[in-house]
């Protein structure tokens, strides 16, 4: 049996028209469709063809705007190249930067844990109570849901 390998693809999603403290409402299948439509525009029935099978939306998180796309290797290059060309989702209108690509799952969780400490050490400076900052450490290392829905402005 052929063991495919895969790659996975750290995503941050800026969203200029939503202030940080409020969450997005993006459902990962708004943000899978937008992957898909933007390959089609750029590669055609090939690009589509050649990613389709092994695309999936592993971790949409709507507070931290990250998200993790699985994807299959060789294929990968063209959603890694379509990704910055993405500006709306849905309705939303937003940029697209790729964090990390990796190998397992594992390491890209890895990757946000480290990536979001950093987040967590500047966000710390702006809040005044022990209870504020266990809230929003708790919301923002949570990888746990895939669609949260907790909201910032109360921690915040």
């Amino acid at each position: 049996m052929v063991r495919f390998k895969n790659r996975y693809v750290t995503v941050e999603i800026e969203a200029p028209e939503v202030p940080d403290s409020r969450p997005l409402y993006l459902k990962s299948k708004i943000f899978h469709e937008s992957v898909i439509n933007k390959i089609q525009q750029l590669y055609g029935d090939f690009g589509v063809a050649a990613v389709r099978t092994g695309l999936l939306t592993k971790y949409c998180n709507e507070i931290t705007r990250i998200a993790i796309i699985r994807v299959r290797h060789g294929p990968h290059r063209f959603v890694v190249s379509s990704l910055p060309f993405i500006t709306k989702i849905g309705k939303l209108e937003t940029r697209l930067r790729t964090l990390h690509v990796g190998a397992t799952l594992k390491h890209s969780f890895k990757f946000i844990q480290k990536h979001q400490r950093a987040y967590l050490d500047s966000a710390w400076c702006l809040l005044k109570t022990d209870e504020e900052r266990k809230k929003l450490e708790a919301a923002v290392m949570d990888f746990t849901k895939t669609d949260v829905s907790v909201n910032l402005e109360n921690i915040v």
